[in-house]
């Protein structure tokens, strides 16, 4: 179908949405917004991506715009701060770059370049002013992104966060087993898994610089606050594995929902993507009332102290944002050049990555 959606332009623009992956709850629910600094952050993360030797300098120019990176983050976290959100753009650009890199090294055979990458950003993201001037772009720029990102709220924070990506990058070094090895993982170890290669925890403790507040452990834990987040996470995962899930078992892929529903499970194609889609919908209605228990909550913390008033008030702003993920990873999903497979000389080669096999040192 056709929708308008409010993108990278300052008018709407139509965007053709297939039928199998149109969600109209989406579009008429859940209302678009962009940050107003996003023309400043398409600009500030191009340049980034250029500095840090993340992407190659003509790539850049071809496809960082089209890519519609700074848009994801930008319709996500409205109510960062300018610089906040820069970081947090940049960190993202970088988590795509690291992800085409992972697939590279699967795809060329490269588990040696693969470990040596994994340990070093490890070692990294724990110190990461002693990385700065890394040769290796990747180890560098997630040195620069988390550096900066470390700079807005307490080391308590910082720990958190750094904890939450450690697992992140485990999680990837699962998958890369799992993809050179062809293990299609059951449903339940998919979904395990997936939660920590979308990388549910590091984006909801996103939400917190964006707030300005560090939030304590009996907000964050809270039921109310916490199945709010992790439907707007899981929605994201499994919409992503939707409209991916043609793309990935022409690539022979195994990590893909539909694709353990499918081995595991015993469904066809079209039963495995009428499962997805019901479960991507089932998030968005379970997400609404969610969002009212957990408004509820944030209702409930202004006890009438000033500590309590703005405690409320950053819940509220962290709700606020998690229901703008919905609407931004819909939309980002049919504007990315990342997801337009058809235009590509080769869909399994994605025209923005480096592709040179010889990538060993």
């Amino acid at each position: 179908m056709h929708a308008l959606s409010h993108g990278t332009t300052s008018k709407p623009t139509t965007v053709l949405v297939p039928q199998a992956l149109s969600l109209p709850v989406i579009e008429a629910a859940f209302s678009r917004r962009l940050h107003p600094y996003w023309p400043r952050l398409q600009q500030e993360t191009r340049a980034w991506l250029l500095e840090k030797r993340l992407m190659q300098p003509d790539k850049v120019a071809e496809y960082a715009d089209g890519l519609c990176y700074t848009d994801l983050m930008a319709g996500y976290y409205t109510d960062a701060a300018d610089e906040v959100l820069q970081a947090i753009a940049d960190y993202s650009a970088w988590f795509f770059v690291w992800d085409d890199r992972h697939d590279r090294d699967i795809v060329h055979g490269r588990p040696a370049a693969w470990r040596r990458l994994k340990d070093l950003l490890h070692t990294a993201l724990d110190s990461p002013t002693e990385h700065l001037r890394h040769e290796d772009p990747l180890v560098a720029g997630l040195a620069d992104s988390v550096r900066r990102l470390y700079s807005f709220l307490p080391d308590t924070w910082n720990a958190r966060f750094a904890r939450h990506f450690h697992t992140v990058i485990e999680a990837y070094d699962r998958e890369f087993h799992n993809r050179t090895e062809g293990i299609v993982p059951t449903v339940e170890e998919y979904l395990e898994l997936r939660r920590l290669t979308f990388a549910h925890w590091i984006w909801t403790d996103l939400l917190e610089p964006s707030a300005g507040c560090e939030l304590p452990d009996a907000v964050r834990k809270d039921p109310s606050y916490r199945k709010a987040a992790l439907l707007s996470q899981e929605f994201a995962a499994w919409y992503n594995d939707l409209c991916s899930l043609p793309k990935e078992i022409a690539g022979h892929e195994v990590h893909n929902l539909g694709i353990s529903l499918i081995v595991h499970e015993g469904l066809t194609l079209e039963e495995a993507v009428t499962d997805v889609r019901r479960r991507v919908e089932e998030c968005i209605t379970e997400f609404l009332d969610a969002e009212k228990n957990a408004l509820k909550f944030a209702d409930s913390l202004d006890d009438g102290t000033v500590g309590g008033k703005e405690m409320g008030a950053a819940v509220r702003v962290c709700l606020g944002n998690m229901r703008n993920w919905f609407s931004s990873v819909y939309w980002f999903h049919h504007e990315s050049g990342r997801y337009m497979v058809d235009s590509w000389d080769d869909r399994s080669t994605p025209p923005y990555v480096n592709n040179e096999a010889a990538g060993e040192k």
